[in-house]
């Protein structure tokens, strides 16, 4: 079968596999973690704001470090993932920590149903339209879940970043969107020495493919920023210049690598 055709059972093998990994792992460091720590980066946090009795859903949020983190902070979180292992881990861990943090396993396509409510606020971040394959359908599902005049924040790698090799030597891909991208790793992001290997499937996603999405489903952009470095050590040949700021050594602060948007859900 053509991968690209059974993508969502592909990825979420490859989730599956990574799981237990990146829950042991030193850069989700779950200690820190359960004594209280916020995974969340201060990109996302400044966007976010005030979120005191905020209702939030947050799409593809893994084994749900962040999701508890924003209930922490005093909102009512929905978590969904793709990933059963992630989402019985991630309820795991709400348990916990006591946090009311409520997870959903769904692939976000299909979400409209297997949840019935509206939200104050939709957050995704770092890694998460790289598995999916079409953007509008993407955008319509969160302008289905957000209530009118609700708030769509968003950080996410810059594209820039996904048309480099591994170790940012050569543009190895195209910037723009030409279908499914399907490789093999061994390891993780998480722990490049783990013994795991999975195979997946992956497309790139220009600027103006994300932005016209929103705008086309009726979301008014409010702000688009770019930075020029990641929060995340999730690269090869990375230096950290400040403490959880991490850029390509050689590339130093040339190329952006990650950009957020915020966008409004218009009340018609």
């Amino acid at each position: 079968m053509n991968p690209e055709n059974n993508y969502i059972e592909i990825n979420k093998n490859s989730w599956n596999n990574r799981t237990e990994t990146h829950l042991n792992s030193e850069f989700y460091d779950l200690d820190s973690f359960l004594n209280g720590k916020s995974s969340l980066n201060d990109i996302e946090l400044n966007l976010l704001g005030d979120l005191q009795g905020k209702s939030i859903l947050h799409l593809q949020c893994h084994f749900g470090q962040d999701s508890i983190s924003l209930s922490r902070l005093g909102a009512e979180v929905t978590g969904v993932d793709l990933s059963d292992k992630a989402i019985e881990s991630a309820r795991k861990l709400a348990n916990d920590v006591h946090t009311n943090t409520t997870f959903v396993c769904s692939d976000i396509y299909d979400l409209p149903n297997h949840l019935d409510k509206q939200f104050d606020i939709v957050f995704t971040s770092y890694g998460t339209i790289g598995w999916l394959p079409d953007l509008d359908q993407w955008a319509k599902v969160i302008t289905h879940f957000l209530k009118p005049n609700g708030k769509f924040v968003f950080v996410e790698f810059h594209p820039i970043v996904w048309m480099f090799d591994d170790n940012f030597e050569t543009v190895g891909y195209r910037y723009f969107n030409s279908g499914a991208i399907v490789e093999t790793e061994n390891g993780t992001y998480a722990d490049r020495e783990a013994d795991i290997t999975q195979t997946y499937v992956m497309w790139n996603h220009g600027l103006s493919e994300v932005m016209n999405s929103l705008i086309k489903n009726g979301l008014e952009i409010n702000s688009l920023d770019e930075f020029d470095y990641s929060p995340y050590n999730c690269f090869n040949k990375t230096v950290e210049f400040e403490p959880k700021k991490y850029r390509i050594e050689h590339l130093e602060d040339k190329i952006p690598m990650v950009y957020s948007v915020v966008a409004t859900k218009k009340s018609h």
